[in-house]
């Protein structure tokens, strides 16, 4: 990640849009397959998704965070594995002040 990145500030009505038209979701960017899409599988992220209601579609896009880190995804299902994941770009995660973060989880 480059340092010359600046945090993504937005302000409260913009972040209940966002909210509503991308879901917030728990990720592990630890936890990716070998075409480098993260897998959708750990406890965080399924508790989220669970919390949330959120049933997943192929091509339906979430915001995936993981502490001050987000990135936008659209989700797949990987045949091989037999679970859902979803595609990012890996040069497009940015970091989030820890205050925002904080206050969409109080949204929810």
């Amino acid at each position: 990640m480059s340092a010359s990145r600046q945090p993504v500030q937005h302000n409260d009505s913009e972040r209940q849009r966002v909210l509503v038209e991308n879901p917030r979701v728990f990720i592990d960017f630890h936890n990716a397959d070998a075409q480098g899409r993260l897998r959708l599988n750990c406890i965080g992220t399924i508790e989220d998704l669970a919390f949330q209601k959120i049933e997943l579609q192929a091509g339906q896009h979430l915001v995936l965070y993981s502490e001050d880190l987000e990135v936008d995804g659209i989700i797949e299902y990987s045949q091989s594995e037999h679970l859902w994941v979803v595609v990012i770009d890996w040069d497009e995660i940015r970091e989030v002040e820890e205050n925002s973060v904080q206050q969409n989880s109080l949204i929810l």
